[in-house]
């Protein structure tokens, strides 16, 4: 599926166009696949997760408030993008601030999100276009955490993050319940640098690689949970 990606948003760039949104992890890979092909990058905002490669002209990009009168989650949010069938390439970050929810979305999918994103976790959503560069100075909020893991592995680490044994957290994975890149993983994917986790109920997180080794061959990983 990367490969498949990868070779549609290269295209687009030798071509003149913008990529769709990219997470950390097809960064890289594009990266590599351009290499010394010049290129611009498009943040939304300063600390922008999912990003835009374009050459010339820089993409259109639409910044929703998604207005509820009770309390959401960004799995929830999340979720209800799932169940519409949206692809994760089709909308930037889902940003939870102060108990406002946005969203940064293409251009393409405005009219599909406006006739069809009216109910969230059986609370009534309505959806309020507002200026893109309205939260263009945002930064997030992390909590800095080291945790001790025997391998990369999401299972293993989702496992350490939220204190569950890895047969429960392989549930959690099989239910969608665990996202990485706002995608569903393999149990045995192997987490790299920049890459978002998402779990149900927990929160979400970025990883930030492994700081150094123990004595007894695992690892001390860290972790930044986003407040």
């Amino acid at each position: 599926m990367n490969d498949y990606t990868i070779i549609k948003n290269y295209e687009k760039i030798i071509t003149g166009k913008s990529t769709l949104f990219l997470d950390s992890r097809l960064q890289e890979l594009l990266k590599r696949k351009l290499g010394k092909i010049k290129y611009n990058i498009y943040k939304p905002y300063i600390d922008s997760d999912k990003v835009i490669y374009y050459t010339d002209n820089k993409p259109i990009i639409l910044l929703y408030e998604l207005i509820c009168n009770n309390n959401l989650k960004h799995q929830d949010i999340l979720g209800t993008l799932f169940s519409l069938g949206i692809d994760p390439s089709m909308y930037g970050d889902i940003l939870i601030i102060d108990n406002h929810y946005y969203i940064y979305i293409l251009d393409i999918i405005e009219n599909y999100l406006l006739n069809n994103l009216n109910i969230i976790n059986n609370s009534k959503i309505v959806l309020r276009k507002i200026d893109i560069d309205y939260l263009k100075d945002y930064k997030r909020n992390y909590l800095d955490l080291e945790i001790i893991v025997s391998s990369e592995r999401i299972d293993t680490i989702t496992s350490s993050l939220i204190h569950l044994n890895r047969l429960k957290v392989i549930d959690k994975i099989k239910n969608r319940e665990v996202l990485v890149n706002y995608d569903i993983p393999k149990n045995s994917y192997k987490v790299s640098i920049g890459d978002i986790i998402s779990i149900k109920k927990y929160g979400k997180y970025k990883y930030n690689g492994i700081i150094k080794n123990t004595k007894k061959n695992n690892y001390i990983i860290s972790i930044s949970k986003y407040i």
